[in-house]
């Protein structure tokens, strides 16, 4: 058939139930996005005939003798459509992966559908923003500006990608032309939580026209690693295999087959024959730690595989104590207890994970993939295949969301074994089902708190017993134990404090690293309990934190006041502004909050209203080492070019990283270019996890540009010399300084050809992440619950940081907005729900709610005015803190309306309305 794309005529011919978004794909057009595949996210969405709709659902056959436009065909970065630099100067994307799709959509809209724009676009899905940014794009308010020559730090500059972003042009993962004889992977999971593969027959299979291999436990190379990721790979256990004879969840692989094309792979996946043995499984992390329970690593070592008590099923345990708790809590004025629950969340990220490997023409092994730790990746393939790492080149592209997911190592170890198999260039691209189904989520965590408090609300006793699920595996189940608890009770001053902490084993899916790497649900918990004991007291929330809350001077302890550890504060402390810049906003007026669904906000008495606050701290970066090599280029042109590792995945670290190079060399961000995210590009990056992006990295970087800014007017002023002996002009010699142009030497300009024409000026940088320091963050919320109903509505969202300098306002704003809308989407939609078997039962975002554009207000953010001098320029990290502090706010302000205290998040509407009824139930008794 024929058919128009973007102006230029396609003759194609569909495959029998073939999609338009793939056929799409098929012929190079890589401005439409696979997101859900469902017709649920809109990161596909284009105009057929100048409607807009989605691709993923459209039967490519109805597209004959039609016209298609997608974001590529709307503008180009030189000549943008109206809507898509609204989108580029609002900025109204992050990670951008779903922009594309949001700006077809919206250069449809007219005056009245603008007026009803959450109706208009409840089929686009965005997870970064908060989508405050694309309400500004859609209203054409304009956030970002251009900074003059070394002045960029502390304006909103643009991401150097915003144009090639809003026009569908810049590259994604599997953005790339269609590799010739690439072969595709489909993998078969297992249908049961517990069983060892008895038996397994590929005849069948390899039989099957198209089929170039069928691997299983047989083509395993041995050697057991983890997926989790991180500077030192002993800080997880080892106990995962790229193909393992026993199955420890549901879904996981049991064979993959690598094959011509996606459809052949899935149907040779149906005629491998497997013999199991099903084995007991469990499903509760009490149960799974229980005497007589299924063990599901009996046959590793606490020594040599770094689990905890694999005969308990526990991976890592802390039980620690300062002071007596017990003594204090016998004698406290004020006692308060419970417990609290938090369900396992999905990242949602709108790029699925996805790796293509190849051999090239060195025969090094080239993975290009979707991952925050590419040096890291590099590194462990290596490793589990018996590598020289220099052999193995690991490339990222822009990342379309991360969260701590793409901390993984989920698909390239799989591709790496089909490419040495079979020699050809294979990809393997994650399904929306298969996020929900085998990719990590949040640990699920049941916390209990036990506070107590003199008459003054003066803690004197902290207790947090903590159980974590870390699902069948244990990729990041150590980190996260030992983190949930850290700043989350340092935080707090209190003379005796306990911690009990247990990661434990289950036949879940196994759960990783996700924003704010634990801390988030221990800190719903302790923040609920302060809540509830300035109840007890009597005291205002905010004032009882005032009273409690560590101060400069205070050691920062957990169990071990005499535990050295390299946090500092430096002078840098933004706490007490925190509190009181919400205090002050939680005065205003509620601002108007535009709803599409739902009962009206009355006083009929069916809606009942309360705010909440709470706090959180978190250190600026990972303990035990983050680690990054940079270098900066100067070129004859008058660029600079930047190596880093760091990758770019709505993080925003690319940006920022033009800026202090910019100011650094006296030059513009549009002059500075990158090459990041690569393991060709520098020496080692750790990688972009635990907000360490800027403040590792980016120290380094602006370090590197200092370098060479000394090694740029060092080169001139011995060029001047030379040419002009008498250059001198009083006893400190000419001012020399350095701009857009070159160094400009007393009067004389050398220019940059001229710099170079002994040969180039390069300047590295490293920094190792070490001494950190502590970043703050207060919520405040006022939330409306329907009592007939259970719905709870944020009314009004607030958030103070203590991010230190702000480099990049609009783009700081971007991420607290972001990170509490997430926030939200887990206190009140967001589930990742399992049956009894361990089956997950939302394996669709139809079926697990990420907040639409209509179900999240604008966030007010405001910042603290601090100055850390261990970051660049005296900038904290603040892109995993703004998710800690809201679901225990939200929670807060809803007891402050019900007087009902919530302990289970999500708090969806059917559990809200359970509690109330329990709760007038338990008043009737």
């Amino acid at each position: 058939m024929r058919f128009e794309v973007d102006g230029a005529t396609v003759d194609a011919e569909p495959q029998p139930g073939q999609v338009l978004r793939t056929l799409l794909r098929e012929h190079g057009v890589t401005s439409v996005k696979k997101g859900c595949d469902a017709g649920d996210c809109g990161a596909c969405s284009v105009l057929v005939d100048g409607v807009p709709v989605h691709s993923c659902i459209t039967p490519a056959h109805r597209i004959a003798g039609r016209a298609v436009t997608t974001a590529a065909g709307l503008g180009t970065p030189e000549d943008p459509h109206p809507v898509q630099r609204a989108f580029a100067e609002a900025p109204g994307f992050q990670c951008g992966f779903c922009t594309a799709g949001y700006v077809v959509t919206a250069s449809t809209l007219d005056e009245d559908a603008l007026a009803d724009r959450h109706r208009a676009l409840k089929g686009n899905l965005c997870r970064c923003t908060g989508y405050r940014a694309i309400e500004d794009a859609l209203d054409g308010v304009a956030n970002t500006a251009c900074a003059a020559a070394g002045q960029a730090i502390g304006t909103s500059v643009a991401a150097p990608a915003a144009m090639a972003i809003v026009t569908g042009r810049e590259e994604y993962t599997l953005d790339v032309r269609r590799t010739e004889g690439l072969l595709h992977l489909a993998v078969l999971g297992s249908p049961h939580p517990h069983a060892r593969i008895v038996s397994i027959d590929t005849t069948e299979a390899e039989a099957l026209p198209g089929v170039h291999a069928v691997l299983t436990h047989h083509d395993d190379p041995g050697v057991l690693f983890s997926t989790g990721r991180h500077e030192s790979r002993l800080d997880d256990p080892d106990d995962t295999r790229v193909l393992d004879r026993v199955l420890r969840f549901r879904g996981q692989r049991v064979a993959a087959v690598v094959a011509d094309s996606v459809r052949v792979a899935e149907q040779a996946c149906a005629l491998v024959r497997v013999r199991y043995e099903v084995l007991p499984s469990v499903h509760d992390p009490d149960a799974a730690r229980a005497v007589g329970a299924p063990l599901l690593h009996a046959d590793k070592t606490t020594e040599e595989h770094r689990i905890a008590e694999p005969g308990r099923n526990v991976v890592a345990a802390l039980h620690g104590e300062t002071g007596d708790v017990d003594g204090a809590l016998a004698t406290a004025a004020a006692i308060v207890e419970g417990t609290w629950t938090t369900g396992r969340v999905s990242h949602a990220a709108l790029e699925t994970h996805a790796t293509r490997g190849s051999v090239d023409r060195d025969g090094r092994l080239v993975l290009r993939t979707a991952t925050q730790v590419p040096f890291l990746v590099r590194d462990e393939i290596a490793h589990v295949f018996g590598l020289d790492p220099s052999r193995v080149r690991v490339v990222a592209k822009r990342v379309g969301g991360g969260f701590g997911g793409k901390q993984e190592l989920l698909t390239e170890d799989l591709v790496t074994l089909a490419v040495l198999r079979t020699g050809r260039a294979v990809q393997y691209e994650f399904s929306r089902r298969d996020e929900f189904t085998i990719a990590p989520t949040r640990h699920p965590m049941r916390v209990r708190v036990r506070l107590g408090a003199d008459a003054a609300g003066h803690l004197t006793a902290l207790h947090v017993d903590q159980t974590m699920d870390t699902g069948a595996y244990g990729n990041h189940g150590i980190g996260v134990m030992f983190h949930s608890v850290s700043e989350s009770v340092a935080v707090y001053r209190c003379p005796s404090k306990r911690v009990d902490a247990e990661s434990v084993y289950t036949n879940n899916l196994p759960s990783g690293a996700f924003r704010g790497y634990g801390l988030g649900q221990v800190v719903f918990a302790i923040e609920s309990a302060m809540d509830e004991l300035a109840r007890e007291l009597g005291i205002d929330p905010l004032d009882l934190r005032r009273r409690n809350v560590v101060v400069p001077g205070d050691p920062l302890v957990v169990t071990d006041p005499d535990e050295q550890d390299d946090l500092r504060w430096e002078g840098s402390y933004g706490l007490d502004q925190c509190i009181d810049l919400v205090e002050d906003a939680l005065r205003a007026p509620v601002p108007e909050v535009p709803r599409m669904d739902g009962p009206p906000l009355d006083d009929s008495g069916d809606w009942a209203f309360g705010t909440g606050v709470a706090l959180a701290a978190i250190a600026t970066m990972p303990p035990r080492g983050h680690h990054a090599h940079v270098s900066v280029e100067a070129t004859t042109e008058g660029r600079y070019r930047i190596g880093v590792g760091t990758a770019e995945f709505g993080n925003g670290t690319t940006t920022v990283h033009t800026q202090l190079v910019a100011t650094a060399l006296g030059t513009t961000t549009d002059r500075v270019d990158v090459h990041q995210s690569d393991t060709d590009a520098t020496r080692h990056d750790t990688g972009a996890f635990g907000s360490a992006g800027v403040v590792v990295a980016g120290k380094a970087l602006y370090a590197a540009a200092q370098a060479l800014r000394e090694d740029m007017t060092g080169r001139a002023l011995g060029i001047v010399a030379a040419r002009t002996p008498r250059t001198a002009s009083g006893p400190l010699g000419p001012a020399v300084s350095v701009g857009p142009d070159g160094v400009r030497v007393g009067q004389e300009l050398v220019g940059h050809a001229e710099l170079l024409a002994d040969g180039p000026l390069v300047a590295h940088g490293s920094h190792d992440g070490t001494p950190r320091s502590l970043a703050f963050t207060v919520h405040g919320a006022r939330v409306a619950v329907h009592r007939p109903t259970g719905e709870v509505r944020v009314l009004h969202s607030v958030q103070a940081v203590d991010a230190g300098t702000v480099l990049n306002p609009e783009q700081l704003r971007g991420q607290v907005e972001g990170g509490a809308a997430q926030a939200i989407g887990s206190a009140l939609y967001e589930e990742v729900v399992l049956d009894e078997t361990g089956r997950v039962t939302t394996d669709a975002f139809r079926a697990y709610r990420v907040p639409k554009i209509s179900d999240v207000p604008r966030t007010e953010v405001r910042f603290a005015d601090t100055h850390d001098p261990l970051g660049p320029l005296g900038a904290k990290s603040m892109s995993e803190a703004p998710y800690n502090p809201v679901a225990p706010a939200v929670a807060n302000a809803v007891r402050d309306a019900v007087g009902v205290r919530p302990h289970r998040l999500p708090m969806t509407r059917d559990r809200v309305w359970a509690m109330l009824q329990d709760a007038t139930d338990a008043g009737g008794a």
